[in-house]
């Protein structure tokens, strides 16, 4: 099956009585309750539930290997292969498995905020309230089609359709499979809207590069003088609060890409994550949580319709999906100039990282590539201490290519725009977790203001012996010890054996870059 058959098929069941086109949100809304798919809360945004799914399954994703993309893909746990006979066998029984549906939604739109490289995308779901996520956090269309000579990519959503591991080809009843040639994103077997979000966001990772353009998994945000900031950073680090300043206009919460032109979002929406939010904490994403938006695994009393944030009763991973026009002090069109400043957080619980320290080019790749931070103990089973974990450039599960290349783009952007890149830890300090204390957020808004400034760029700076990182000896409302590790801890041989352990996490994961320019990993790393 090629991309005209795989296109004739779904076009032969769009044409259907019971397909439903670009809705507009208050009729997705009324499609979304008509059909009990979800409940309207109290601020006018609908809540659903998802099931046995409330993340994505990534041991499920797959990418069909094919003769154009076979020898660029870095193929593996992340990047699993399945044969082009296995998905158009798929690829057709869900289509027969949509064609009995009662109702289908279509949206087109697309991603990529800057025009010149945004990628049509047409979303089929089986679910109306997949298709109000699908209009949230993607770029609708404004008094254009969505067609601008270019072969859309096509995701086809069908949570209720199981697959049979033994007959279909899978690991299990779900399935995320990518076709490149085929233009196409079949999805089944769970009900998880973000493996929509997150699919779109690969194919980029994998289009953006053959185009020059770096994809980054990350926020950013733009100062009144134009300057502007990338923050990078896995879960719990603090990226959305960091990057939410009041003081600076946002353009995008996770999915970027940097052209030649500078940076453009690739979404049109946040899917934020929303366990105890309130109102006080993050009013930007509180306040957009209204109608059109949509809520997935909150708790919702069953007669006021308030959501309750603190409760984690279907998942910790409860989030909201809302547009990015919803929010006040951003940046439309989502596209501004080259960054000026390039921040990667990360929550070292072991409490021995520096609050910040200023990055060279090689370390700053060197960093990239590691993508660190810690998962605490009890945020899983068997985790008793602090463990480091790495996510290679802050988004593995989403690279379909080989990680040094997004890294090589790095650098050629930093060194090309003369950008300054900071480590910035927000996790403990005068001891690991369970006996330092976690970063005071006042301190780490001061470093960061500082950073953004450029107040550090010509600082006076201390070298950490561990490390190597090269530390400010001051930072305007930062108490000179705090921006010293050793100087926090009471015990000066327990911070160096924790600082050592860390040093040699960071050094073995690192192996496995064997191809790797060898000044990245001798001037990037730590010194032990």
């Amino acid at each position: 099956m090629n991309s005209l058959a795989a296109t004739n098929g779904l076009s032969l069941l769009l044409e259907g009585e019971n397909v439903f086109q670009n809705l507009s949100v208050p009729q997705l809304v009324e499609k979304i309750l008509s059909r009990n798919e979800a409940v309207l809360t109290s601020t006018g945004a609908i809540r659903a539930t998802t099931g046995a799914y409330t993340g994505r399954s990534p041991k499920d994703k797959f990418i069909v290997k094919e003769n154009s993309v076979n020898s660029k893909i870095d193929w593996g746990n992340v990047n699993q292969p399945i044969s082009s006979e296995t998905f158009d066998k798929l690829y057709n029984k869900v289509l027969s498995y949509l064609k009995m549906q009662n109702e289908l939604f279509v949206f087109d739109g697309f991603a990529g905020a800057d025009e010149r490289y945004r990628l049509p995308i047409k979303v089929v779901n089986e679910f109306a309230w997949h298709n109000l996520f699908a209009n949230q956090l993607f770029i609708r269309p404004d008094g254009e089609t969505a067609s601008n000579n270019i072969e859309p990519f096509t995701i086809v959503s069908a949570p209720n359709f199981k697959a049979d591991p033994s007959v279909d080809g899978t690991n299990s009843e779900t399935f995320i499979i990518i076709s490149f040639e085929k233009r196409t994103i079949l999805i089944g077997g769970t009900e998880y809207a973000g493996e929509m979000k997150k699919s779109v966001f690969s194919i980029m990772n994998y289009l953006l590069p053959e185009a020059g353009i770096f994809p980054m998994h990350c926020s950013a945000n733009v100062g009144q003088e134009g300057d502007v900031a990338l923050f990078f950073g896995l879960s719990g680090t603090g990226k959305t609060t960091l990057s939410a300043d009041p003081n600076r206009k946002l353009i995008g919460d996770d999915e970027h890409g940097w052209s030649s032109s500078g940076v453009f979002n690739i979404e049109g929406g946040c899917y934020a994550k929303c366990i105890s939010l309130s109102k006080e904490k993050e009013p930007q994403i509180f306040n957009a949580i209204r109608f059109g938006s949509v809520l997935e695994n909150v708790v919702v009393d069953e007669e006021t319709r308030i959501a309750d944030y603190d409760h984690a009763f279907y998942t910790e991973n409860t989030r909201a999906a809302y547009s990015l026009d919803s929010m006040d002090n951003i940046v439309l069109p989502s596209i501004a100039g080259h960054p000026n400043t390039i921040i990667f957080l990360t929550a070292d619980a072991f409490g021995v990282l520096p609050p910040i320290s200023k990055l060279t080019k090689e370390q700053a790749m060197y960093h990239f590539l590691s993508g660190y931070t810690s998962k605490l103990a009890g945020t899983e089973r068997g985790i008793t201490s602090p463990q480091a974990t790495f996510s290679t450039c802050f988004g593995s599960p989403f690279l379909p290519l080989p990680a040094q290349r997004y890294a090589e783009m790095l650098g050629k952007k930093i060194e090309e725009h003369n950008a300054d890149v900071y480590l910035v830890n927000t996790g403990w300090t005068g001891g690991e977790y369970g006996t330092g204390k976690r970063m005071k957020l006042e301190y780490t808004r001061a470093m960061v203001q500082a950073a953004l400034e450029g107040d550090l760029a010509s600082a006076e700076m201390l070298t950490d012996q561990i490390f190597g990182l090269q530390i400010p000896a001051h930072v305007p409302g930062v108490p000179d010890e705090v921006l010293i590790p050793s100087k926090t801890w009471a015990d000066q041989k327990a911070y160096e054996a924790k600082a050592k352990q860390l040093a040699e996490k960071f050094n073995h994961n690192f192996t496995k870059f064997s191809s790797i320019r060898k000044d990245i990993a001798e001037l990037g790393g730590p010194l032990v």
